[in-house]
């Protein structure tokens, strides 16, 4: 999707971090936005302040993790912009610590948002896109740890797989109808994933059930941590060329190798 001036964007987790950035680079570029978000005050303020720099924007209240509130939220974009060209599945949760540790509340939080989410995203905004006939895209936020599963990380890193494996479905799937998809696999973005905790409901522990990122001595598997406004930019780039992976650090390049190393030496086993 080359030409943006005019379109319509839909952003989850719209009103920070990753969501507001690509947002403010849409906007640069004549993008009409509609911000969801879980939490009225930020995305109120996300709002306004992209509609003092000339933005066309209107902000919904989403809980991505209950399909109505999607629907709802398609209902508003339509409403408000007649069209929806490019759905940004973006809100994500983080919970931190060994995986036996993990208690079932833990998975069913992640898995609802950070899994329903951009499923909710894909089966209430697809067939609606195929039915506008105009073509579109979907981007997806994933992690490098979805790419490659880390230390304490595993309800993040299975959910965080399951989203790249989401977007290749959506590009194969989507390609007759000039849909295309993008999915975003990062290390360290200056956002504030590891703060998630402030917006679990209560029936799975609430804000309180707090599992901080402590395995900082393991921090080769993070990079550095890059100015969530680059990436922004990034996002909107690879989406321009028509990219499916959007790689954010060099430093991925080394574990990918060493998994796809992995998966040759088992070739060697197969029958």
């Amino acid at each position: 999707m080359k030409d943006l001036a005019g379109k319509v964007a839909v952003i989850t987790g719209g009103a920070s971090g990753i969501g507001f950035a690509t947002a403010e680079s849409l906007a640069r570029k004549g993008v009409r936005l509609v911000l969801a978000d879980i939490e009225q005050g930020v995305l109120d303020s996300a709002v306004a302040r992209l509609a003092a720099a000339g933005a066309e924007v209107t902000g919904v209240r989403t809980d991505v993790a209950d399909r109505a509130a999607v629907e709802a939220l398609a209902d508003a974009a339509w409403k408000r912009f007649g069209a929806v060209h490019i759905v940004f599945n973006n809100a994500g949760v983080g919970v931190f610590g060994p995986v036996h540790e993990m208690s079932h509340a833990d998975w069913q939080w992640t898995v609802n948002v950070n899994l329903w989410g951009p499923v909710h995203g894909v089966e209430v905004f697809m067939p609606r896109m195929i039915a506008q006939n105009q073509g579109g895209h979907f981007l997806f936020t994933a992690s490098f740890a979805g790419l490659v599963s880390n230390r304490n990380l595993a309800p993040y890193s299975v959910t965080k797989a399951a989203v790249v494996s989401l977007a290749e479905c959506v590009a194969r799937d989507g390609k007759p109808f000039s849909i295309g998809a993008s999915v975003l696999c990062p290390m360290r973005v200056a956002t504030a994933i590891d703060e998630s905790h402030r917006n679990r409901p209560a029936e799975f522990g609430g804000p309180g059930a707090v599992k901080p990122y402590v395995d900082r001595d393991a921090g080769a598997l993070e990079g550095r941590t890059l100015d969530v406004k680059a990436v922004g930019d990034l996002v909107v780039a690879a989406m321009q060329r028509g990219d499916l992976y959007i790689i954010t650090h060099k430093e991925t390049e080394t574990f990918l190798n060493r998994r796809s190393a992995r998966l040759q030496q088992a070739m060697a086993h197969a029958v």
